[in-house]
């Protein structure tokens, strides 16, 4: 499995959720920080993007999408600055799906979704920018385009799984639009989602993922990715943000919580699979992380 798919097979989606959102003349609507990653995308039209903490207004127009992660209100408008209603006001009187707000002659049409995942998307998600904003005309929107028209059309359709074709899409489209992030960013952040882009650091942190349970040394992984120690060392710690070995620590306990919450795989077993001779090595590995042992996480799991 490749590592994009690797990382995104351990999200968890708690809970999704779509909706339609019709729109005409002059209009503004607030949206609270969303519980889980935001995702929206213009099917008809255009608006203007206000993300709380960015100063300057993001214009969207037909075919573009942007990402949302928790913790930042926005709004959308027809125009920066008019008067906003409330979200959860325009969407109480949602049809079928979609909420209908300002002049009765709609001229933009949009499809928003939240998607909720557990702790484990933190890996992944935390270093994405606010927004991630993907413009719909570009040369590798073509799936894009294909999965906007689908989305569209399950989300006001009445035919038997519709619910489960449009959380699919939606998926999809998260997929599709980190894809062409990573593709179009000359230059990126430190976070584990763009090592993906460099084939040395891609290349470490798939033997680490094909492997979690191997003792890796620092000369080993720096031989996987066709450096010296020192150079490899500093490169990872720059690009990733953690250091390799702080890295394949946290993808352990990664691993280790989705087994502690998803099956009834004893401790002991579970540290053995991650490569600890002892419950008491995995224990403390797991605390440094997680600031809990893995039983009681088991427990405030279990009882969640």
């Amino acid at each position: 499995m490749d590592l994009l798919s690797d990382v995104l097979s351990l999200l968890n989606t708690h809970n999704s959720h779509f909706a339609g959102l019709k729109a005409g003349g002059d209009w503004a609507i607030d949206f609270p920080p969303p519980d889980g990653i935001k995702f929206n995308a213009v099917i008809e039209g255009a608006c203007w993007l206000t993300v709380a903490g960015i100063d300057a207004p993001v214009q969207l127009q037909t075919g573009d999408c942007f990402l949302l992660a928790p913790g930042r209100a926005f709004t959308l408008a027809s125009a920066p600055g008019l008067p906003a209603a409330q979200a959860q006001e325009v969407y109480r009187h949602a049809q079928q799906g979609v909420a209908r707000h300002g002049a009765t002659e709609h001229d933009f049409f949009l499809i928003g979704g939240r998607f909720t995942f557990g702790d484990e998307a933190a890996i992944l998600l935390d270093c994405l920018p606010p927004p991630l904003h993907v413009r719909g005309d570009t040369d590798q929107a073509s799936v894009l385009h294909w999965t906007l028209q689908r989305l569209a059309q399950e989300l006001q359709a009445t035919a038997p799984g519709a619910a489960l074709m449009t959380r699919h899409l939606g998926q999809m489209m998260l997929l599709q639009m980190l894809r062409q992030y990573l593709e179009a960013q000359a230059s990126h952040p430190a976070g584990c989602l763009f090592a993906l882009a460099d084939p040395r650091l891609r290349a470490a942190i798939e033997a680490m993922h094909a492997q979690p349970a191997r003792r890796w040394t620092l000369p080993q992984l720096a031989a996987v990715a066709g450096q010296s120690r020192s150079s490899f060392a500093l490169h990872f710690k720059t690009r990733v943000g953690v250091a390799p070995l702080a890295y394949l620590l946290h993808w352990r306990m990664r691993l280790a919580t989705r087994r502690l919450k998803d099956s009834a795989a004893t401790v002991t077993s579970i540290a053995q699979a991650l490569g600890y001779d002892s419950d008491s090595a995995f224990s403390h590995a797991f605390k440094r992380v997680m600031a809990c042992s893995p039983r009681q996480y088991r427990l405030r799991h279990a009882q969640a």
